[in-house]
């Protein structure tokens, strides 16, 4: 149920796609200042979801929410410029570009918003971006990377640099689709360390699969069925549900 605590929430929101219904009268309440994983196997509508919270797809039926604001049918630029960010499951960079200059660019976009339109970018309008680009990449332990190119980094670098794009944008609401996908044990360790350090003041909501990530970082989770919420809770009384341990989890993480 929704209260003054909550940052997003969705009331009975439905999306049909040619007569399958893969999200089914889903409610759910995000609460301020948290992290809040969604978990399910695929096809359990998790990615619809998020495209249905971000605006990519417009739901069939209900509602959503953000800051007081009903975001339902708008386009992700309107969504994205009230404080949501998200990052993909597939990395998009400019291999060639700077990892200084990914930046630079997001900041960019931000301060178009807020100070008019610009169709160019001058030499003296990009430095003035400098500074804060490093600030940004020092949170997510790439200032020292500034100048390589973006297509050199290893892969959970790349994740990390798509993650200070969306924090370049001073979100309040951040998702990410599946941050730890693809990586090794080093880079999830990494990657949730940093997750962990950048929630601070932040409210993240996460798809993941790895329950050890969804474990270490969720204080809320949302396990889907079918496209329906099967149960909300603490995850450690989520894990121990008889219903999520038989239908996704197994008993050895029971």
């Amino acid at each position: 149920m929704e209260d003054a605590r909550t940052i997003l929430a969705t009331h009975n929101l439905c999306r049909d796609f040619h007569g399958f219904r893969a999200v089914n009268a889903v409610d759910l309440a995000v609460e301020e200042g948290t992290v809040h994983a969604l978990v399910g196997p695929n096809g359990a509508g998790k990615t619809t979801l998020f495209n249905l919270l971000t605006g990519f797809l417009p739901p069939t039926a209900g509602g959503i929410r953000f800051a007081g604001t009903d975001i339902t049918r708008l386009p992700p630029e309107r969504i994205a410029r009230l404080g949501v960010a998200r990052s993909f499951q597939v990395t998009s960079l400019f291999a060639q570009m700077a990892v200084r200059e990914h930046v630079e660019l997001a900041l960019q976009a931000r301060s178009r918003e807020k100070e008019g339109r610009r169709f160019w970018r001058s030499e003296r309008l990009m430095r003035r971006f400098e500074a804060p680009a490093m600030d940004v990449l020092a949170e997510v332990g790439l200032a020292g990377l500034a100048t390589r190119p973006a297509g050199s980094l290893p892969y959970g670098q790349k994740r990390a640099l798509e993650l200070a794009l969306a924090l370049a944008l001073e979100p309040r609401l951040l998702l990410l689709d599946e941050p730890t996908a693809g990586m090794g044990l080093e880079d999830v360790d990494r990657t949730v360390a940093l997750i962990a350090r950048i929630r601070s003041g932040r409210t993240v909501v996460m798809v993941e699969h790895n329950m050890t990530v969804v474990g270490t970082l969720a204080d809320t989770v949302t396990v889907l069925q079918r496209g329906e919420v099967l149960v909300t809770g603490p995850y450690r009384q989520v894990r121990q549900d008889p219903r999520v341990v038989e239908a996704y989890l197994g008993a050895d993480v029971a």
